[in-house]
């Protein structure tokens, strides 16, 4: 129960935290006053008073303060009084240093006590919640920093956490926060026969949307099984401008350590459907690409996979692989289908090139024929221009900034 003795500080800490801003530069230099939705306690408060609470949350559920300093949402909820009975953790785990892939097992926090249900073990659906987990709750919060990429797993969690809550009845707050990738929309559109989860919805590879965004456009879309539908509080951003490229202050997962790592993502990922490394098990993850079959003369750049704390058996480890490094390269602001092209070309293993994980997170069965086939760059995007024009406008009835 929220205690009236209490009422003080929490009015003092609403409002340090309403004020307190987040400062983080962007790539054209100029400085941003974005306030996230976990700020802005004073929009959400009523809702969560006398309410058992549970929240999918990981490292990057903070609110922020001045220069940077942050708490996390979980302790600032329980330091206001609200019970917190759950913590739901997507991929990667509650704290963002799990592999991608690992299966997490269930757990107390530490901190808190609090329990930890893992979204992402072995005996579940990944990002699925069940419903006896549900028995004790009678509000959700989903508050998870995205990179706006639609392999990147955080929007799957968030569509069965949205399913959970349409299932059971139960409210779902959905905490904004900027989107790195929201100032283009590029890529092919998932055909559904390639569905996983790292891809459910027939969006493009860069969607151009922020969480909360997004959550509209399943729930308004009928995405939700059984055409099911969420009952959704988005906690909207402050002074946020989507055209340009922000330096998340808050690494978002283990294999995505700077600002350029999440602008190359979306373009070198595809590598993850090959037999080229995108960099995992180095230092420089999804900043370069390279692998033992690529020409030497023309991909000069050379590396060896090693385990590392982000992934722990890299593609080629310990082999020497022959690439590119684009750490220089300038910000993009399309889907660089070149590098993906080039690589193909330049290989000499042509027939185990592509594994059975390409199409998943290519999104459609057509891209790998035409690389193969030897079609062009511009007839490839030409492509898939139609369903892209039909996204795109789809996607502007779901524009919130």
């Amino acid at each position: 129960m929220f205690k009236i003795q209490n009422s003080v500080l929490f009015l003092f800490i609403s409002l340090y935290f309403i004020f307190s801003t987040y400062p983080i530069s962007e790539t054209n230099n100029v400085k941003s006053n974005i306030i996230v939705g976990a700020n802005q306690i004073s929009k959400y408060e009523n809702l969560l008073k006398n309410k058992r609470i549970g929240i999918v949350a990981n490292h990057t559920s903070v609110i922020f303060k001045k220069n940077l300093e942050h708490t996390h949402l979980v302790d600032s909820l329980i330091k206001l009084d609200f019970d917190i009975r759950k913590i739901f953790a997507p991929e990667h785990g509650f704290r963002g240093t799990e592999p991608n892939g690992a299966n997490i097992n269930d757990e107390i926090d530490i901190k808190t006590g609090i329990k930890i249900v893992s979204l992402h073990g072995k005996n579940r659906k990944y990002g699925e919640i069940d419903d006896y987990d549900l028995n004790e709750i009678d509000i959700l919060i989903f508050d998870i920093q995205d990179v706006g990429v639609r392999f990147y797993t955080h929007i799957s969690t968030l569509h069965y956490v949205m399913e959970a809550s349409a299932r059971n009845n139960i409210p779902l707050i959905v905490m904004d926060r900027p989107n790195p990738n929201a100032h283009y929309v590029d890529g092919p559109v998932l055909d559904l026969e390639n569905q996983s989860f790292v891809g459910m919805h027939e969006v493009p590879i860069i969607y151009g949307l922020t969480i909360g965004e997004y959550a509209k456009m399943i729930n308004n879309e009928g995405w939700l099984n059984n055409n099911m539908k969420s009952n959704i509080t988005i906690i909207e951003l402050k002074n946020y401008n989507r055209k340009v490229t922000y330096d998340l202050p808050i690494l978002p997962s283990p294999n995505l350590p700077n600002w350029k790592s999440i602008n190359l993502y979306p373009s070198l990922c595809l590598f993850e459907g090959t037999n080229v490394s995108a960099g995992r098990g180095t230092e420089m993850q999804f900043q370069i690409y390279g692998s033992p079959y690529l020409n030497k003369e023309k991909n000069n750049f050379r590396f060896t996979p090693k385990k590392n704390s982000g992934s722990k058996y890299p593609k080629h480890e310990n082999v020497l692989c022959f690439g590119k490094n684009l750490s220089e390269n300038k910000k993009l602001d399309k889907f660089d289908l070149s590098f993906l092209l080039n690589a193909y070309s330049d290989t000499n293993d042509k027939q185990n090139f592509f594994n059975n994980y390409f199409d998943k997170l290519a999104g459609t069965k057509s891209l790998k024929n035409q690389i193969m086939s030897g079609l062009s760059e511009k007839k490839i995007i030409q492509s898939w221009k139609k369903k892209l024009d039909i996204y795109k406008k789809m996607r502007m009835k779901y524009l919130i900034y």
